[in-house]
């Protein structure tokens, strides 16, 4: 090579750009537990700290962060103020201890802690005897069945243009459907309907997936519907949700049903249809299937809010009549899947443990087909979600179209 080729190489190599420094994985639990394990120092500490304060937040770390969660594995993440005493992570009930580590030479401090599934727990952050932070946290560890598998067909998750209802006047939502990729045309399918699909959308498809896949539940539809929102930008959930009438019903078998039967062929009878939710949406869930038993037969509700929200002019309106009404009344044809927990809510409308186990008491003494699923949770979508492939199982078992 001659001076000329080397000068000009020495050139493009000072004036090419410096190449980008690799970039550090983003931290979960189980990183975090590896990165503590090594003891960084110096740079690395700093570096691992600067990490943190994205991971968590840097406002949410000197107030006390949030729990991260990766199933079993919990972390937790603190920054106090210079001087403080080396905080540590305690129960409320004072049987869980852990001190966290500072990393380091900074002001950060952080652990990593594998919890038995099922453990549920308030906790906070004690420095120095001062309290800093806190919450609720519950863990399980995720159904084989709610995992993607690669040698599943996949189903087609759709969202769908805004909904303008007319049942429930002056609202729009967002709403997905999505269909099996064992669906046929000359086969019309199940459906099941979810409300707050906004969340339920990301996690429900991969166990329908799964259980169509393996023949444990019919081929179905899913219908996922985020509550209305006026036109005011004030939501409607709670009128929508937790009233006691038939509007709700009307609008799925009015206005929903027959959007989704334009492009995708449905069954029209009751036991080819379920219905789901959380927390006010699981009191809907039954709402829809007690007025219409002739046209949803399955329920499924998760800390269902069977609780005197609805209250009305009256004060006593609301979901809370149900265990009466169900004693009261002769047996309609529909199948519920209950799911609560001891910690769940105690407010001004009701408990919702003893709203829970009593609408249990009531469907057993009915003489309901019904199932109970009381754990230790709060008001929360962990448990449900945690047991969600064997809640479909057991809704669809002995499945038959009529």
């Amino acid at each position: 090579m001659n001076l000329t080729s080397w000068t000009a190489l020495a050139l493009s190599t000072l004036l090419a750009p410096a190449a980008a420094a690799p970039q550090e994985p983003a931290l979960t639990p189980p990183a975090l537990a590896a990165a503590l394990a090594s003891k960084p120092a110096g740079e690395e500490a700093e570096r691992l700290a600067a990490r943190l304060r994205d991971y968590f937040g840097a406002d949410g770390l000197r107030q006390g962060a949030t729990t991260k969660v990766d199933e079993l594995t919990v972390a937790w993440a603190v920054e106090p103020a210079a001087g403080q005493a080396a905080p540590r992570v305690v129960s409320a009930d004072g049987k869980f201890a852990l001190p966290l580590a500072r990393v380091g030479g900074t002001g950060v401090y952080a652990a990593v802690a594998e919890l038995p599934a099922g453990t549920v727990m308030r906790w906070h952050y004690d420095v120095g005897g001062q309290r800093h932070g806190g919450g609720n946290l519950e863990v399980y560890r995720a159904h084989p069945d709610s995992r993607e598998r690669a040698d599943v067909p996949k189903g087609r998750l759709t969202p769908q243009p805004k909904w303008e209802s007319r049942i429930f006047a002056g609202t729009t939502r967002d709403w997905w459907v999505y269909v099996p990729a064992q669906y046929r045309p000359e086969a019309p399918a199940c459906v099941m309907v979810f409300q707050d699909g906004q969340s339920a959308r990301n996690y429900v498809p991969v166990v329908f997936d799964n259980l169509i896949a393996k023949g444990e539940m019919p081929v179905t539809v899913g219908v996922f519907l985020a509550p209305g929102v006026r036109a005011d930008g004030k939501p409607n959930r709670s009128f929508e949700y937790d009233t006691l009438s038939d509007q709700y019903a009307r609008f799925l078998l009015e206005e929903i049903l027959p959007e989704v039967g334009k492009t995708v062929k449905l069954r029209q009878d009751a036991s080819s249809r379920a219905i789901g939710g959380i927390s006010s949406g699981g009191i809907c869930a039954f709402t829809v299937a007690w007025q219409r038993p002739d046209q949803f037969s399955k329920v499924l509700s998760w800390v269902g809010s069977f609780v005197n929200i609805a209250s009305g002019s009256t004060l006593r309106e609301g979901g809370h009549n149900y265990a009466a009404l169900i004693r009261k009344t002769p047996r309609k044809p529909i199948r519920v899947f209950l799911q609560d927990g001891a910690n769940d809510l105690d407010n001004q409308h009701g408990n919702w443990p003893l709203a829970n186990q009593d609408m249990a008491k009531a469907l057993a003494f009915a003489g309901y087909d019904y199932t109970f699923e009381y754990g230790q949770g709060f008001h929360s979508d962990r448990h449900g979600r945690a047991i969600l492939p064997d809640s479909l199982r057991w809704l669809w078992r002995g499945y038959q179209a009529e």
